[in-house]
């Protein structure tokens, strides 16, 4: 077994746990998302030794349900470590061949360049495991000494989640982006840090528009991703950015969705272009006012963010309560008044708190949950709209923490209000948000 979800991982070499091995179902992977399918004849050394490694890995992983995998080179051995629930686990240490094995076999199912091992590549495998379809996501980044990291996030496709009302976001917030995506103008921002689910949020917000009313376009690098009824718009290697809208704008696309805004002249040129056309793009962040901070401090022009940028939307994710499993309790009347909550309200929910000094046996688990108390996460969603408030702080540089008490005057969703919200319909525990934000 790669994956032990105890205090400790396991050494790959003492892996010979063939018991375990002969009940697990391996993982069918079914081509790459781009299409460009590997000859694995042509690769057979590399077949023979990371196919069958890298089969169980993921395997492991998706029966833990794991929904993000990484391995991380550490000199004289690579480190394996996955994500359940965002809650990391370590795994195992194995010896960097065995490692890179698995790492340019995965990348060469995922249609990518295994004689590349200097540049950061990008894409992802078709798959099947325990007959449900899922799309593995590829991300390999050079480190030091010549080895790669590679960090893998799987999806599965019968939970999918990329339209506004799987995320979760309320009527209002829907409103608000038909609203600026009829107008044809404005840009709207999705930020967050990293593995937060900032792209599935942009791409919801794409998907919260009209597509048979509006013309929807994307000059974003899909990764293989097919949104209904938008079109990818190609690019010319010759193009920069600013070329590729004006080819756009001919077009008459009246939506259009850009890879994540991290160079100054390629968010300026949006800015300007959003005089006449809606865009939609993406920006590391902490939140939604931090990402206004940031998005000024990289433009310096904050009459054009002014002008031009409408909504900001944030995503924090939390682990949603085992259904199975979940404790009611009567709440304090006093703890209600003081978290926001009505004070009538009956019964809130939390995961079970066995007792310290039992050890439970395995087959005491919640099967569900595997023990957590928690299965799945579910977003808590801020948006600041740039209204004449909000516009008058950018003008006179103001920075996230006034821009977040300007937010909670007007009465804009937060994540706070959000996530009371979650915990008031049972769906999360106030521990769990309370570890959220913490993290």
């Amino acid at each position: 077994m790669i994956f032990g979800m105890g205090k400790g991982g396991r050494d790959y070499e003492d892996d010979d746990d063939d018991d375990e091995e002969d009940d697990l179902d391996f993982i069918l992977f079914k081509g790459a998302l781009n299409e460009n399918n590997p000859d694995l004849s042509a690769n057979g050394r590399l077949v023979q030794a990371g196919l069958m490694p890298a089969k169980k890995l993921i395997s492991e992983a998706l029966a833990r349900r794991a929904d993000t995998v990484r391995i991380e080179p550490k000199g004289k051995f690579a480190a394996v470590s996955c994500l359940v629930d965002g809650i990391p686990f370590p795994a195992a240490k194995m010896p960097p061949p065995a490692a890179n094995a698995i790492i340019q076999m995965l990348k060469l199912l995922a249609g990518l360049d295994i004689t590349k091992k200097t540049i950061k590549q990008s894409g992802g495998i078709n798959a099947e495991f325990d007959e449900v379809d899922h799309e593995i996501r590829i991300d390999s980044t050079p480190v030091q000494g010549g080895a790669e990291r590679l960090l893998v996030h799987v999806q599965n496709l019968k939970e999918k989640v990329e339209t506004p009302k799987d995320l979760g976001f309320s009527e209002e917030l829907q409103d608000k982006i038909r609203e600026v995506g009829s107008s044809k103008s404005g840009l709207m921002l999705a930020v967050g840090p990293p593995m937060s689910g900032t792209t599935t949020v942009s791409i919801a917000m794409v998907r919260g528009i009209d597509a048979y009313m509006y013309s929807i376009a994307s000059l974003a690098d899909m990764q293989g991703r097919d949104l209904p009824h938008i079109q990818v718009f190609e690019t010319k290697e010759e193009d920069d950015l600013e070329t590729s809208i004006r080819r756009t704008k001919r077009a008459d696309v009246d939506v259009l969705f850009v890879d994540p805004l991290t160079d100054a002249t390629e968010a300026k040129a949006v800015l300007e272009a959003a005089q006449s056309q809606s865009f939609i793009a993406e920006m590391p962040a902490k939140d939604a006012a931090d990402g206004i901070e940031r998005f000024v401090a990289l433009v310096k022009d904050p009459k054009l963010i002014a002008k031009s940028l409408r909504l900001v939307v944030s995503q924090k994710l939390v682990r949603l309560l085992c259904k199975s499993c979940r404790h009611a309790y009567r709440p304090n009347p006093k703890l209600l008044a003081k978290i926001g909550l009505p004070t009538d309200t009956k019964k809130l929910y939390r995961a079970p708190r066995p007792d310290e000094d039992e050890e439970l046996d395995e087959d005491d688990l919640c099967e569900d949950c595997g023990g957590t108390g928690y299965r799945g996460r579910i977003g808590l969603l801020e948006a600041i709209e740039l209204t004449d408030e909000i516009k008058k702080l950018v003008l006179a540089g103001a920075d996230a923490a006034a821009i977040r008490a300007k937010v909670r005057e007007l009465g804009m969703q937060s994540f706070q209000t959000d996530g009371i919200r979650v915990v008031g319909e049972g769906k999360t525990s106030l521990e769990e948000l309370q570890r959220a934000f913490r993290s």
